[in-house]
């Protein structure tokens, strides 16, 4: 059985999570890795602690997944992606194949279980698992526990000469006490010191006028873990936003009829004054919950590099390097 440190985010106020699209129509359901690394560099070097030059903080996390709780004192369900490697549900489940497409998170029973090679939706499965994007034998609210709601803004001009424009933004809210967590491998003591900074300076989209900002229970959240069986197999899933060290090793990763991955383009603003109006070199990895082919092992490791996205911009010199950290969390898995 390998254990798992998590950390658990409860939101206290609505988010948004701007894509690369930059539309404000549209909020993403998950913080990625990268991005919630980037925050926790942010943060630090804003109270003066020394960054190396590589960005490296000795710690490696996880995307952020959701987790159910009723309450502070109650029992959380979390919930881990659904692998991108999967068959066709089982001719008994036919009429109820669209809801079984709409399947994107698996509470740790259901996560378990497809890790170890077994069907999720065989014979013997229960149609009332079905939550919504929710796959889970536990109660769950019937209309999910992330809601969204798009409200209306208006872009004031800043010199008074042009007319105000209205916009649209989506917002999440997150029901009773759930929220988000991830997994962290490493050395914690800087994640610890930034995730208590961050809490009070938000994540996301417009955290001037109260998005974005959560609580975190140190003495009792710090010490939270997840178990897993993990199987011995030659493919692992990766569960961080991942980009190979290099060409060679993509492309033995890679070298399996039973691969199975997406990926995107990870780039953005830079943030850090006075270069907010430069956007950083852009770079590809794949999404979380992919599947790739490596050596038999049967134990958690650290795999991928963190990529220097500083723009080569004339005249413009920059105090310091703008990174992306395209390290993640495996897990080995079996395919059936």
């Amino acid at each position: 059985m390998s254990k798992f440190k998590i950390y658990k985010l409860h939101f206290t106020t609505p988010l948004h999570l701007g894509d690369e699209r930059e539309d404000y129509g549209i909020s993403l359901r998950t913080i990625h890795s990268d991005t919630m690394y980037a925050a926790f560099v942010s943060v630090l070097a804003k109270i003066g602690r020394e960054i190396p030059e590589n960005a490296d903080l000795g710690f490696t996390i996880s995307s952020l997944f959701p987790f159910y709780q009723k309450n502070k004192n109650s029992e959380p369900i979390y919930f881990m992606p659904k692998l991108l490697k999967q068959s066709l549900p089982d001719k008994k489940h036919q009429d109820i194949a669209k809801k079984i497409k709409k399947v994107k998170w698996l509470d740790k029973e259901f996560f378990q279980k497809q890790i170890s090679g077994k069907e999720l939706f065989d014979e013997e499965f229960n149609p009332h698992n079905l939550k919504g994007e929710y796959l889970t034998t536990k109660n769950i609210p019937d209309n999910e526990f992330i809601n969204s709601q798009v409200f209306p803004r208006v872009t004031v001009s800043r010199t008074g000469k042009e007319d105000a424009k209205p916009f649209y933004m989506e917002r999440l809210f997150f029901k009773d006490y759930s929220g988000m967590f991830f997994i962290a491998e490493g050395d914690t003591e800087l994640l610890d010191i930034a995730i208590e900074l961050l809490k009070n300076e938000g994540i996301g989209t417009d955290r001037n006028v109260g998005n974005g900002f959560f609580e975190f229970d140190k003495k009792k959240d710090i010490e939270t873990n997840i178990e897993l069986n993990l199987p011995e197999s030659e493919y692992v899933c990766n569960l961080s936003m991942f980009l190979p060290e290099s060409h060679e090793v993509a492309k033995e990763l890679l070298n399996s009829d039973n691969v199975a991955y997406d990926f995107q383009k990870r780039g953005g603003w830079i943030t850090t004054p006075p270069y907010g109006k430069l956007r950083k070199n852009n770079v590809y990895m794949f999404n979380e919950a992919s599947i790739f082919k490596s050596k038999t092992i049967n134990k958690k490791f650290v795999k991928g590099k963190i990529a220097d996205l500083t723009p080569d911009v004339e005249h413009v010199k920059f105090e310091h390097k703008i990174y992306r950290n395209g390290k993640s969390i495996f897990i080995p898995v079996k395919i059936f």
